[in-house]
Order: structure tokens, then C-alpha cells, then sequence
């Protein structure tokens, strides 16, 4: 992103985020500008071990250059109540950049060029901020003054702690602690120089989130920060100041040059490790965007323990950035283009048995809530979604093994679902189909709910439950015949009922399409036909449910309603319900989610279908992503928004790094290769 003040608008430095994760759940992000805008902004996020969960420890930085002749430049940016924008680092900035999918800063002040650079080295609550002369004789001194606001990342911005910070100096060694004694301390150390503190402790009052202000949170917070680092630049070419809440033998073991080092080694061995057809261009900047997901959960002590004592490791998935936790459903459908794709099959075996675990009554858990051990089940479609991705692992990898040991969870899932389970899900007996919905569930993925509102219920026999249903029963089937176990013929008995069923009572013929939803909240003999992408699902999996003569005529209705090039729309335009923006304050998103906000993951299975219907015709199939490498210089940099306006331009929303998104374009981004 090169940068010409004269010639470009600062908003943009406020609207394009960056994001730098630690794989534990941690994480780094911001306003290129510097300003932070979201109450989830900050230099370390840490992933603390539950009840804390993720806590800002670590919200800014303010950086000055001090000249012999007392001018006095900022790097960065704050907004403060009142309507004052500090954007004077807007007038040095030269470029910003991904390395190897790391943010870099490049300042001109005078004749110093200076760079910046964020690192979060691997597996740690740790963060790097480092400055690098690149040329200048001029040389001033560094200012930089920390500023915090110890919270749970979730806590609005107005809300945190009332008593006083401590600060404690022993030997060039700082530590940050508050009145709430569980919080570790923020450790921080300056490196690479020689430095001095001064204490000159300050609350920064009335600081504005204009991003919160937007969404309609509370957006106006005070930081505090006890002083400011300072290095005179005339002696040294570099300054790494360091914030952690490891312990100093963990922070120290590593110097900074050493730790970007081996944080460049370890990209490297992500690209090589990919497919050959994901290490270069639009593909290898989706496989750094994609390892940002996949996360060793920092704190889950006894479901560690279980793992190891198999000799496995736990892995998960984060949904998505900033404030998704691991999801089971978007884990399922994330983990071909977030781990197969990228090469890292071992750990998509860590997930896919980490999760087998938590099965409780047929069901995986829809979600693990940030500060607690255990999972939320109200989910009818996750489970079915982790047939699917152990089918997509199993075709990569042929680990029969594991098939094995998670084949009696198979069928205990599928003989719940025969007989009923939790929140309603229940096989008709009169026509095989999957029942699902219990009042105040948002059950499908559809899931948008705000207070006892649950927008899009759709309770009854939803089409891509179904679909989905059928898919998990023909998988089973197969496996259970490769290994000789007569039991495949009842499952495959089942699936042919629901197929019959299926096409009989899902084919909308006078729109062509397929309903969403029939015998709706119980009602036999009623139909939605709210024109929705869920319909794909019926042509898009392993096994389709849909029979083929009506393929064409789905593909074709898709493409022309709900086709966009950032992805599928939720409803057709032609619905009275429809909203083709994504904004202003909770309720007014929620409103508008699942009712015309564009989904990017919904591209993949449409390109699945659409190779279907045109098999062999890549070309026509990787059109409908031309647009995404535009979407990774816009909104979060270098990775994929959650939502789409459905309308243009398209502006994003939602999260500024989807796992699903990310992992459906990169793994559609090979598959039309």
C-alpha cells in the first residue's frame, strides 16, 4: 500500500486493518494509521488461560522523533472527544506492507527513512515492535510512550479497571500490573539499545473508537500510561520495545533479530509445506492469511492432557477475527482450505479427534465460549459438517487409523439423530428427513439472533440440513462397507429415503429453485420459498441430493439472484425481507445478516456446484474470484472479510479476517488452477 498524502484520502489509514496472531488465539491489530478504532485494537491480545480468556494487555504505542533544532514529529495516531484527529504520521508515511504476510511501516521524516515492524512470535503472549534506520544522517531521538487499558477484549471501552496501575523497574526490566491481582503482569523491555525510562505517568482521557461509535457500543475510553521510553537514535539503528505476559526466562531466551529470524523460517516452511499449486501469488498470501485460524488453545489444560496421554496434540480453529472464538461449524467447513490445502494434515487429524471428544448426545459443540473449558451444542449443522471435513481428510491422506478410532462416534451421532437428540433435531419417520428448531435457538448458520429475536429461525426441514444429512449418511455407508461391516446397507437405506423424500418435497417447480424450509415450525405441508444459497448445499457435497436433471436450473437461478464477485447473497433482491446493507448498530446488522448481506465462503460450494454443471471449465469457474485479491488490499490487509453490502461497491463488514472465507477462496483458488 504506497502512501502519497497529497493524493489520498487519510480515511483510507483509518478503515484498512492489520492483524498479526500468535497461534494461541492472541493476537495484534490496528488502523494502519496507528489510531486504534475498535475496543478489539491493541499490540498484544493475550489468549490467557480461562476464566481471563483474551485480554487487552497492551492497547497503544505513541511515537515521536525529536530533532536537535526541538521539532517534535508523531508517528502515529489518536482520536480524542471532540472531534480532534491526530493523523501527522499520515504526512511521513511512505508504504505499508506485508512481508511474508507481517506488517511493515515505512517513515520519511526529513532525510530518515525509518521502519516499523509488529511480530508476535509463535506460541507466545509476546509482542514485538521494532524500529530500523534504513537511511539519514539526520539522526533524532525516540520517544515512545505505552498506553493501556487492562480489559477482556469484549468489555466495552468505558468499562475495565478503576484502581490505579502499578509500575515496578528492576535493571531495564518493566512491569505493568493492576489491583486485579489474577491478571499477570505486562512485562516490557526495550531492546537493541541502549535507553533510559522516565516516569511521567498520565491518564489519556477521552480517547474515541469511532469504529465502536459506529457499530453503536460505548466508544469513548481512557488509557493510562506510567511514561516513555527513550533512545537516541545518533548511537543506534535499531529499538525493539517488547510486551509480554510470559515469564522473563521465555521473553528473554530470544533477541529480537533472532526471533524474526525464525519467524521468517517458519513462513518459509508454510509455503513449502502447501500444495504446489498454493506457494506462489493470490494462493501463498491465503496461505499466511489461513495460518492466522489454526490455534493451539492456550488453557485447556485437561483436554490437553487427554490428547497427549493419546500422543496427539489439541488443535482448533478460530472463526474469526476479532472477536469469534473456535466455532465447530465454520472449523468443519474451514479445514480443507485451512489445513489440507496448506499441507498440514497432521493437524487436521488433531482437529478432527480433538473434536471427536466433545461429542455429547450426537451433537459437536456449535462453539467454545472465550472464558469458559466446555462448549455451547445448539447447533444442528455442525455435526454433519464434520462428516464432511473428515471425508475431505480422509481423501488426502488415507489415515484409516483415525477413521477407525472415530467411526463408533460416527455411528452414535447418526443412531442420536435416528432416534432425536437435543433442541428438536429428529428423523421424520414418515419421510426420513432431518426435523430441527426449538423456540430461541438459532440452530442452522443462519444464526443471528439479539435477545429472544432470532431473525431467520427456520425451524422445521431445512434444505441444506438435508442435504447435509444425506451426505453424512452415504459417507458412513462407504467407509462402513471399505470395512466390510454389513451395517452400511441400513444407512444406505436410510439415504435413499430421504433422497426420494428429499426431491419430492424440496423442488419448488413453479420458481424453479428449491425451498428453503418445509413443514416449517412443525407445520406438515407448508413451504418457505425464500430464495436462499443454502439450496447449493444439495449439489455442491461429495454426494449430492439433488438429482441432476435440476442442477442446471438451481445453478442458473443462483448465478442470477444471489451471485455477486464478493460471494453469494443470503436472499434474493426480489424478497420483500431483503437488506443489501450491512451497518449501523447491533440490531440494524442482525436485521440484515442473513437477509441479503453477502457470505464470501458461500463461493466455494457455488463453484463446486457450477464445476458440476460445467465440469472441466476452470477458467469460467475462477471469474467468480477475480475480485478477492482486491478484497485482501482492502478492510483487513492481506486476508478476507467476513460480509459483504450486496450491493456495490460491496463494502465489507462484520470480521476483518474470516477463517471460511479465507479457507473457501484459497482452497477455489487452487481448485481452478
Amino acid at each position: 500500500m504506497p502512501w502519497d498524502n497529497s493524493q489520498m484520502s487519510r480515511e483510507l489509514l483509518l478503515n484498512r486493518e492489520w492483524l498479526v496472531t500468535n497461534g494461541l488465539g492472541g493476537y495484534a491489530s490496528g488502523t494502519v494509521s496507528g489510531a486504534i478504532t475498535r475496543r478489539y485494537h491493541g499490540l498484544l491480545i493475550a489468549a490467557l488461560a480461562a476464566p481471563l480468556g483474551r485480554m487487552v494487555m497492551w492497547s497503544h504505542v505513541s511515537e515521536f522523533l525529536r530533532f536537535d533544532d526541538d521539532d517534535v514529529v508523531s508517528l502515529g495516531g489518536e482520536e480524542r472527544a471532540g472531534g480532534k484527529l491526530d493523523l501527522q504520521g499520515a504526512d511521513f508515511l511512505r508504504e505499508f506492507r506485508l512481508e511474508d504476510g507481517l506488517p511493515v511501516w515505512t517513515y520519511r521524516v526529513r532525510d530518515l527513512v525509518l521502519e516499523k515492524r509488529v511480530l508476535l512470535p509463535h506460541l507466545q503472549n509476546t509482542v514485538h515492535v521494532s524500529y530500523r534506520i534504513l537511511e539519514g544522517a539526520e539522526r533524532p531521538r525516540l520517544e515512545l510512550r505505552p498506553a493501556f487499558h487492562f480489559r477482556h477484549h469484549e468489555t466495552p471501552v468505558n468499562e475495565g479497571p478503576t484502581t490505579p496501575y502499578k509500575l515496578a523497574a528492576v535493571e531495564g526490566r518493566y512491569e505493568i500490573t493492576s489491583a486485579r491481582g489474577r491478571l499477570p503482569p505486562l512485562r516490557m523491555k526495550l531492546y537493541d539499545c541502549e535507553s533510559a525510562f522516565t516516569i511521567a505517568s498520565a491518564n489519556i482521557r477521552q480517547v474515541i473508537y469511532r469504529t465502536e461509535q459506529s457499530r453503536g457500543y460505548a466508544h469513548e475510553g481512557n488509557l493510562w500510561s506510567p511514561g516513555y521510553f527513550h533512545v537516541d537514535l545518533r548511537q543506534h539503528d535499531r529499538a525493539t520495545l517488547v510486551g509480554s505476559t510470559e515469564k522473563w526466562e521465555i521473553i528473554e531466551v530470544l533477541a529480537p533479530e533472532a526471533a524474526l529470524a525464525l519467524e521468517r523460517e517458519r513462513r518459509a516452511r508454510l509455503l513449502q509445506n502447501a500444495i504446489p499449486e498454493a506457494r506462489n501469488g493470490v494462493a501463498a498470501e491465503l496461505v499466511f492469511a489461513a495460518d492466522q485460524f489454526v490455534i493451539t488453545p492456550n488453557g485447556r489444560f485437561e483436554e490437553a492432557a487427554r490428547a497427549h496421554a493419546a500422543g496427539d496434540e489439541v488443535r482448533t480453529v478460530i472463526a474469526g477475527y476479532h472477536w469469534f472464538t473456535d466455532w465447530g461449524r465454520d472449523t468443519m467447513i474451514s479445514l480443507e482450505g485451512l489445513t489440507l490445502v496448506t499441507g498440514r494434515s497432521l493437524e487436521a487429524g488433531y482437529i478432527l479427534r480433538t473434536f471427536a471428544d466433545y461429542v455429547r448426545d450426537g451433537l459437536i459443540p456449535n462453539m467454545f465460549p472465550d472464558r469458559e473449558k466446555g462448549g455451547l451444542y445448539h447447533t444442528a449443522d455442525a455435526t454433519l459438517w464434520f462428516f464432511h471435513a473428515l471425508g475431505r481428510y480422509l481423501e488426502r491422506t488415507n489415515d484409516w487409523t483415525t477413521l477407525k478410532l472415530l467411526l463408533p462416534n460416527l455411528i452414535d451421532i447418526v443412531e442420536h439423530h435416528l432416534r432425536g437428540t437435543k433442541f428438536n433435531i429428529h428423523v421424520d419417520p414418515d419421510d426420513g428427513l432431518l426435523v430441527q428448531g426449538e423456540d430461541g435457538y438459532q440452530l442452522t448458520w443462519m444464526d443471528a439472533k439479539m435477545g429472544d429475536w432470532v431473525v431467520t429461525p427456520r425451524r422445521g426441514k431445512a434444505v441444506e440440513i438435508n442435504a447435509l444429512w444425506y451426505n453424512a449418511l452415504r459417507l458412513l455407508a462407504s467407509w462402513l462397507r471399505e470395512m466390510e461391516d454389513e451395517a452400511a446397507k441400513r444407512y444406505d437405506e436410510f439415504a435413499a429415503r430421504a433422497h426420494d423424500s428429499f426431491n419430492n418435497r424440496f423442488w419448488f417447480a413453479d420458481g424453479g429453485y428449491l425451498y428453503d424450509v418445509v413443514d416449517c415450525n412443525g407445520e406438515r405441508g407448508t413451504q418457505d420459498a425464500s430464495c436462499r444459497p443454502n439450496q447449493i448445499f444439495a449439489i455442491s457435497l461429495e454426494h449430492p441430493v439433488l438429482n441432476p436433471e435440476r442442477w442446471a436450473f438451481v445453478i442458473d437461478l443462483v448465478q442470477n439472484k444471489l451471485l455477486t464477485p464478493v460471494g453469494l447473497r443470503s436472499l434474493s433482491p426480489d424478497d420483500p425481507e431483503y437488506k443489501p446493507i450491512y451497518s449501523g448498530d447491533l440490531r440494524s446488522r442482525d436485521g440484515a445478516y442473513h437477509q441479503g448481506t453477502v457470505w464470501a465462503w458461500l463461493i466455494g460450494p457455488f463453484i463446486d456446484a457450477w464445476l458440476k454443471v460445467h465440469p472441466g471449465d476452470k477458467t469460467g469457474a475462477r471469474k467468480f474470484l477475480e475480485h478477492f485479491p482486491a478484497c485482501m488490499n482492502d478492510n483487513g490487509i492481506g486476508t478476507i472479510s467476513e460480509v459483504f453490502d450486496a450491493r456495490e461497491p460491496h463494502h465489507a463488514g462484520g470480521c476483518i479476517a474470516q477463517a471460511w472465507s479465507v479457507a473457501e477462496v484459497l482452497r477455489c483458488w487452487v481448485k481452478t488452477a
